[in-house]
Formats: structure tokens, C-alpha cells, sequence
């Protein structure tokens, strides 16, 4: 047998006792391979946890691949006219842990003892545990392959011969050159558009929440990418002959060999420990892989956030490199000077074939200003495609010119308003400035959200996409289509007497994220410090950083407190103070929940918003020296209810009778449509047993899900046996109100429900059927209870396991106690929560439940047994140490 030449021998691979193992294996060939090849993993992995050089690492593992296949290939028998060809990343002597080993068997022409032995071969490389992906052609088949298919030109672009006849790999290479396959226009044209489809697939965003390291933007498909097109038309075979070309810049070239090695080191470690193939960089392995690498959690972040934040810089910048030299290729591969149509702007830029560039190499150096202008010209010029790649390299050479003096200058804070003010393409502009690092050098307070992760499943993006994906909601509220999904916000929108106020409290509401404290508080004097540097009125200046300091409140409003409660409205409505106030803070709030995450936006949020801005509208109407008057509200819904029952033909005396056993609370917080709904159910049913009813709300603010009505005798766990019930149909709580009617010992419960997909149940009578099935079963068990039930926690849910929060405060009116609770979410929360009041002998009066993400924030409005609300301290702080113990408990068991 043969001993393999290579370039760079493997010191810890011995040869000569591997042969010999072999030679006096007889039947047992497969354990000498496996043995080999598992000490090299052991070898390898080694040398990375103790910091080894990466590129080393993956090519020392591609040679070492090299001299298996070569004594492989070696006990059988071959023709001369057939080779194994390495391709892919493999080709590229690149191979990671559990990356596939792409082979090519290739053949003058199909011979009966050659593909005797490659069958042979094969099954042999499946036994020792090799992953291979293969394929088995002559020479005429591959070319007329890749003539249709550039991913197998591709492949062969980049093949070597690992053992065999090396002739027809050379061969293989001249038949599929760019003369005779692929042009080099066709080939960049083709990549181009493969390049735009993959980014689509991963969100055409470097910020996914669990990203593939591998095909996202900014990923290291993006530099092979670039490598395949530059060397295919410069004629080279690596990246570093390309400098000869003058291809890339030194800063490039060290950027894309830096983020490379980065990139590389990350997929390393995400293959060794997730034991497979992985590209997608799990919640599972964040964790992990940051402490991998060293990061340590501080008071400011996490090490997973530091990590990530880490890996989202990265991919930013090589995101910035691809998009410079891909337009570079796109200039000269398709030959875009040739006949261009030049058209001047001003004396500092023109357009070149749809393109802006400078006039000249100087403009930046001498005009500094012009680095924030050339966006200002792009947004208000949309004919403009984007800009010419030797522009963009000038802004990255002359962008340290950014400075105090710069960011002060009036001529640079005028561009900027001018900028925000702009018709079209503002976020476009803004995330041209980004990436190419202006806009962080210009605010440098941007600069430090950048790439910032927020380590749970609330945010699904790090703090300044989610920024920019604020504005890009506020634009989208002027489009003619938004009235479909946004009405009052659209409305409103039009409205506003200046929008670019509301794209500066978008674009610092949440600036100060990581910097401990209150970012609301501390992102509003930035907020009002931008505004004044920049030629802002004072007014102005208050109301954007009034709206930063505010961005959370109406959210938290309409999700933790009642809406229906007049006091609630009336003080909500003082905060605002105006229509103008309202409006503007409605805006940033829809645009915030929808890009901090679009599930959120469910038609259950939309109506609770668009009921508290209706009413806050109402009662700034009325004018806010004249609140609401609670016996005036309980007189409207009475009034309302009456007229309905009597289109219905309800006899007055029997609803007086049904309402005599209701308190005022009552009909302050239901609708008159439900009200009537309630009365007209329990005359009819008119019995002793439990009543149970389900329809798709018409209750104002709540058409977004589904009520359940229950009434029920009053006993001990109502609450938690309806809650178990909908858990485990699956259903999820949005809003719980439950009146206790003491004059005749009956409980009357509404729940409004969504299923898993954040819909209301609609007509499903199937659904309806099982819903009224079983609650009336958990209700008939009250004696005799069930444990909470046992569902699956989502995989996701399990890596963020934050402590349970409670606090306890008393409501407004001092008529019942307020009990918050932050948990992770899982399910059978509510049910044991539940169980837990009345093991204190807690009364649950009124619950709002809110899921954000990976977390629930629940409010409930609890008594005591006496109606009365709780005013024993120990007794508030046993409850909430029994609610943090057995919600903690049920977490880590999950």
C-alpha cells in the first residue's frame, strides 16, 4: 500500500503503526478505522479547548479525512481512469466536527470493477462512521450536470483530487471553465439572486433570536459566497491572491479573515457540543458556547448576552464587507461603467446608472458633512438604488471623522432632522448607516445598543433592530393598506402635527437598554438632550422625551389594569393630559409590541388598546375637570342591558330579581351586552345546576377572543378548576372576572380565552361541546381535586428560567388587594395559582393575564375570606413566598 504524500503531515497521526494495525487486522479493518478515527476527535477537540488555532484545527481534520479515504481507496481495486475528488467545504480542506464528507467518484467512463469497488468502497466509509455525502459520474456527466445546476458547478470550482487518477480532475476543471460553463456574468448574477433568497429565508436580518451561523446574513455562506463569484472572474484559487487584484482593501481582507475565524470557532464548538450537523445557534448551546469561550456574567449582562452580542458585531460587520464587494463584482463583472448614464445631484455626488457615488475621491475629506448628506440625498431621492461600491468605501475610510466637533456642528444636526424628516426610505437610510457604521458613530448612545441582546423570548431581536423595526411599523402606519390592520393607529398616525417627533421617541425609547436602572427614565434625557442639540423646540423636546419616558405605560394599562374601572380611565386619561399626548403615545406603543414581537399583536391586544384609547378618548372629551361617575356608568350599563333584554322579551320583574343578587361592581365591569347576555342565560336555563355557556365576545375592547360565562354554586376552587379545565383544552386565559352573588351563594365567572395560535374559538361546536364537557367535570371534583395538570413545557421556555417575582399592593378604591406575578410561563400556571389562594383562603375577585414571550405577568385582584382586602403583612408575605416556592419549584421540574 501506498504512503500519501501531503504538503503538512499530521505529527499525531502515526502512519506506519496505522498500516500495520490494518495489515494484521484481517475482519476487523472497521475497528482499526473507527479507533483512528475517534482518537483523532479526541486529539482535535483537545486542542480547541485549550485555544489552538482554528483554521489549523479544521484543516488538519480535512488532511486527516485525506489519509482515511486514501487507505480507504486503497483496499480495492481501480482502474487508472478513476479518481475520488474531495468537493464542498470539504474541497476547500475545511471540515468541522460533524460537517458531511462531499465526494465526488469521478470516471473516464463507467467501468463494471470500478463501480464494483466503489459499492464497495462506500459501504466501507458508512461502516467506520464516516458522513459522506457522494456522488458517482464521469466526466461528461458532471459537465453536462453543472452546465444546468450552478451548485454542482460550484462544487467542482472548488474540488481536489484526494487519491487516483489526478488527470481527470484537471481535466474536469477545463471542461467546466468559465468559457465553456457558467460566464462570469451568468455565475455572479446566479449567486446574487441565491444570495438574496437566503437571506430572505433567514428574515434579511444578521438578528435572528436562535441564528444559523452557517446561511443568515452575515454568515459564512456570505464570504464563500464571495470567494466563489471574485475567484471565479479573477481566475485564483484562494481569497489571498485576490490582493494582487486589488479586489479588497487590507481592513477587508483582515475583517473577512477575522470574522471567518470567529465564525469558525463558533461553529467548532456548536458541533462538538450539540453531537451533530448544527448550524443554528439554539437557545441550548448559547449557554454553553459562552461559557465555552470564557464570557462571565457581570451586573450590566449576561455571558450568554455578552457572547451573542459578541456573534451579532461580527456577522454585522461581514454583512458590511459582503454588501461593498458584492457591489464592487456586480461593477465590474457586468461591465456597469461601460456606456453608464452619469447624472449630477450637486457638486459633491452623482448618479451613476441608478447609483450615487462622489464626485470626486476628496468629497469626504473635504466636505465632512457630506457623510451624513449622501443619505439625506438617498432618502429624498428614490429613483436612487443604493450606493456605488467605491463610495461606500470611502464613507468606511473617512467615517472616523465623526467626531464632538462634528456631532455639534448646526450644518450635521440639520442633515440629520432633515434625514428623519425625509418622505421615503428613512429606515432603509437608517439601516444603510448602521451597517456601515455611521449612525452608531453619530449617536454614540446607538452605537452601544448595537448588536445587544435581550436574552429571552419577549424581544426576538437585539435592541437596535428592534429600534429600527419601531420606525419601520410608524411608517408602514401611513401606507394605504395599514387601515385593514392598524385602524385607530392609522388614524392617529395622519393625525400627528409633526410624525418625525414620533420617529426620535421611536429611535430613543429604548437607547439606554442595558445600562441598569430605568432605561424609560434615563432614555428620555437623552431623548431631550438630542432634541435641543439639534435645533428642537422646547415643547418639542418635552413631548418626545415625555413619550420616551412613557413608552411602556399604555401597554401596561391596557394588559394589567381594568379598563372598564372608571377611576382607572379617568387616571390614565391625567397622564396623557391631551388628544395630542394620547395619539402620539398610541402610535409608539402599536409600533413598539408589534416589532418587539409580531405574535404579540394579537386581536386580544388590539382591542384592550383600542379600548382604553377610546375611552381615555371619551374622558378627555368630557374634559379632565369632569371625571366619570361610577352610579352614572352602573346607571348606563342598566339602562342598555334593558333595552336589550326587552327586545329579547325578558319579564322586568325576573332581571330585577337576577340583578337584586348583583353588586354595582358588577355592572361597572361588564359590558351591557354581556349583561344582557348573562341575565337572559340564567332565566333561561333556570336551574340549581351548574350553567356554562360560550360565544365569541361582544364585549367593548375584548372582540378579540372568545368568553366562557360560568355560574356556578359558590364553593372553595371555582377559579382553579375552570383554569385546569382550559389548560388542558390548550386555551389560554387573556382576562378573568369573577363576581361572588352573595344573596343567593352563586359565583359568576368570565373567562376570555385564545387557543395556542392566539385565536378566539370562532364557531367550533366540537370545540364549544368540550369546553362546556370539561369544566362541568372538573367542576363535579371540587370535593375530591386533581393535581395540576401535566403538559409539555415548550423546549424554548426551558432556557430561560428567571425567578418568580410577586409584589402585593392595594387597588385604587382600597376594595380589594393587587397581586402581580412574573414567572416564566408553563402550563398549569393558573391552575396552581389557584390552588394556592384557596389553600390561604384567598378570594379571587378580577384577574388580567398577560404573556409576553417566555414570561407571563399576571395580575389578580384578591380579598380575603371577608371580602375585604388584605391588610395582614405576614399574611401578604406568606402568600407570595408560597407562590414564589411552588411556581420555582415547577420550573426546574419541567
Amino acid at each position: 500500500m501506498n504512503t500519501p504524500y501531503f504538503e503538512r503531515p499530521l505529527f499525531f497521526f502515526n502512519q506506519n503503526l496505522f498500516r500495520k494495525r490494518l495489515d494484521a487486522a484481517g475482519e476487523q479493518v472497521i475497528t482499526v478505522f473507527k479507533d483512528a478515527m475517534n482518537g483523532a476527535n479526541v486529539h482535535f477537540d483537545t486542542r480547541f479547548n485549550e485555544g489552538d488555532d482554528i483554521v489549523s484545527l479544521v484543516t488538519d481534520r480535512a488532511i486527516f479525512i485525506d489519509f482515511i479515504l486514501h487507505y480507504a481507496w486503497h483496499r480495492f481495486s481501480w482502474s487508472n481512469d478513476i479518481s475520488l475528488i474531495a468537493v464542498g467545504g470539504y474541497g476547500r480542506s475545511e471540515l468541522h466536527p460533524k460537517s458531511d464528507v462531499d465526494l465526488l467518484i469521478l470516471m473516464r467512463e463507467e467501468k463494471p470493477e470500478d463501480l464494483e469497488s466503489t459499492q464497495a468502497l462506500l459501504l466501507l466509509l458508512w461502516d467506520i462512521g464516516l458522513d459522506i455525502g457522494h456522488s458517482v459520474r464521469t466526466i461528461e456527466q458532471c459537465v453536462e450536470i453543472a452546465t444546468e445546476d450552478i451548485t454542482v458547478a460550484t462544487n467542482i470550482t472548488e474540488s481536489r483530487t484526494i487519491v487516483g487518477s489526478a488527470q481527470l480532475g484537471i481535466e474536469l476543471q477545463k471542461q467546466t471553465h468559465p468559457s465553456r460553463v457558467w460566464p462570469a456574468d451568468e455565475f455572479f448574477i446566479a449567486k446574487w439572486e441565491e444570495q438574496q433568497a437566503r437571506h430572505n429565508k433567514h428574515g434579511n436580518t444578521e438578528y435572528n433570536l436562535e441564528p444559523n451561523i452557517k446561511n443568515a446574513p452575515g454568515g459564512l455562506r456570505d464570504i464563500q459566497t464571495l470567494a466563489w463569484v471574485a475567484k471565479r472572474y479573477f481566475g485564483v484559487n484562494t481569497l489571498k491572491q485576490l490582493g494582487a487584484e486589488e479586489f479588497f482593501t487590507e481592513e477587508e481582507f483582515a475583517l473577512l479573515l477575522n470574522g471567518e475565524e470567529f465564525l469558525w470557532r463558533v461553529r467548532y464548538g456548536l458541533h462538538m457540543i450539540a453531537k451533530r450537523p448544527e448550524e443554528r445557534l439554539l437557545f441550548d448551546y448559547q449557554r454553553q458556547l459562552a461559557e465555552l469561550f470564557g464570557y462571565k456574567d457581570t451586573d450590566e449582562s449576561l455571558a450568554v448576552e455578552q457572547f451573542m452580542c459578541k456573534y451579532y458585531r461580527v456577522v454585522l460587520s461581514l454583512r458590511e464587507v459582503n454588501d461593498v464587494l458584492m457591489h464592487y463584482l456586480q461593477e465590474v463583472v457586468l461591465d456597469n461603467n461601460i456606456n453608464a448614464t452619469i447624472t449630477p445631484i450637486n457638486s459633491r455626488f452623482q448618479a451613476r446608472n441608478g447609483y450615487i457615488e462622489v464626485s470626486h475621491p476628496g468629497v469626504f475629506e473635504e466636505t465632512p458633512s457630506a457623510l451624513l448628506e449622501v443619505f439625506v440625498l438617498m432618502g429624498n431621492h428614490p429613483e436612487l438604488k443604493g450606493l456605488r461600491a467605491e463610495t461606500i468605501r470611502l464613507i468606511r475610510e473617512h467615517r472616523g471623522l465623526i467626531n464632538d466637533e462634528f456631532r455639534a456642528d448646526p450644518v450635521n444636526t440639520a442633515l440629520f432632522i432633515k434625514l428623519m424628516s425625509c418622505k421615503r426610505g428613512l429606515v432603509t437610510q437608517l439601516k444603510r448607516m448602521k451597517r456601515y457604521n455611521i449612525l452608531g458613530r453619530y449617536l454614540p448612545e446607538f452605537g452601544k445598543i448595537i448588536g445587544q441582546m435581550q436574552h429571552d423570548l419577549f424581544h426576538i431581536y437585539t435592541v437596535d433592530a428592534h429600534t429600527l423595526a419601531v420606525i419601520q411599523n410608524m411608517r408602514r402606519f401611513g401606507y394605504a393598506n395599514a387601515r385593514v390592520k392598524f385602524p385607530v393607529a392609522a388614524d392617529c398616525y395622519r393625525k400627528l402635527p409633526r410624525q418625525e417627533l414620533l420617529y426620535i421617541a421611536g429611535l430613543y425609547h429604548d437607547i439606554a437598554k442595558g445600562r441598569g436602572g430605568d432605561h424609560a427614565t434615563l432614555g428620555a434625557v437623552d431623548a431631550k438632550d438630542f432634541c435641543l442639540k439639534h435645533g428642537l423646540s422646547k415643547r418639542a423636546a418635552k413631548l418626545v422625551a415625555w413619550l420616551v419616558d412613557k413608552h411602556l405605560l399604555m401597554s401596561s394599562v391596557s394588559q394589567k389594569q381594568d379598563t372598564n374601572d372608571p377611576d382607572v380611565i379617568n387616571a390614565f386619561a391625567q397622564e396623557m393630559g391631551d388628544q395630542v399626548h394620547l395619539d402620539y403615545l398610541y402610535c409608539l406603543t402599536v409600533a413598539d409590541i408589534n416589532a418587539t414581537n409580531p405574535t404579540l399583536w394579537t386581536s386580544w391586544r388590539a382591542s384592550l388598546m383600542r379600548q382604553l384609547y377610546a375611552e381615555t378618548k371619551r374622558a378627555l372629551r368630557r374634559g379632565l375637570e369632569n371625571p366619570i361617575d361610577c352610579q352614572d356608568w352602573i346607571e348606563e350599563t342598566q339602562e342598555n342591558a334593558k333595552n336589550l333584554l326587552n327586545e329579547q322579551g325578558c319579564d322586568p320583574t325576573d332581571v330585577a330579581k337576577v340583578w337584586g343578587y348583583l353588586g354595582d361592581d358588577y355592572f361597572l365591569r361588564e359590558s351591557a351586552e354581556d349583561v344582557a347576555w348573562h341575565t337572559a342565560s340564567i332565566l333561561t336555563h333556570n336551574s340549581t345546576e351548574d350553567l356554562i355557556m360560550v360565544r365569541g365576545t361582544t364585549a367593548k375592547g375584548y372582540e378579540g377572543a372568545s368568553e366562557i360565562f360560568i355560574r356556578t354554586q359558590d364553593r372553595n376552587n371555582v377559579f382553579a378548576a375552570a383554569a385546569q379545565a382550559l389548560d388542558q383544552l390548550q386555551l389560554n386565559i387573556q382576562d378573568a372576572r369573577l363576581h361572588i352573588t352573595e344573596r343567593d351563594g352563586y359565583a359568576i365567572d368570565t373567562f376570555y380565552v385564545l387557543n395556542e395560535e392566539g385565536m378566539p374559538i370562532g364557531d367550533d361546536e366540537e370545540m364549544i361541546a368540550r369546553i362546556i364537557d370539561t369544566i362541568t367535570t372538573e367542576l363535579d371534583q371540587l370535593e375530591n381535586y386533581s393535581e395540576i395538570v401535566k403538559r409539555r413545557t415548550p423546549r424554548q421556555l426551558k432556557h430561560f428560567s428567571i425567578p418568580t417575582r410577586t409584589n402585593i399592593s392595594n387597588d385604587t378604591t382600597g376594595s380589594a388587594s393587587v397581586l402581580e406575578v412574573i414567572s416564566p410561563d408553563r402550563p398549569g400556571l393558573l391552575a396552581l395559582i389557584g390552588r394556592i389562594f384557596l389553600k390561604f383562603n384567598i378570594q379571587l375577585q378580577n384577574a388580567k393575564i398577560a404573556t409576553l414571550g417566555e414570561r407571563v405577568e399576571d395580575v389578580f385582584f384578591i380579598t380575603d375570606s371577608d371580602g375585604k382586602p388584605l391588610n395582614d403583612p405576614k399574611l401578604c408575605e406568606e402568600l407570595q413566598e408560597e407562590i414564589r416556592r411552588q411556581l420555582d419549584q415547577q420550573v426546574d421540574a419541567a
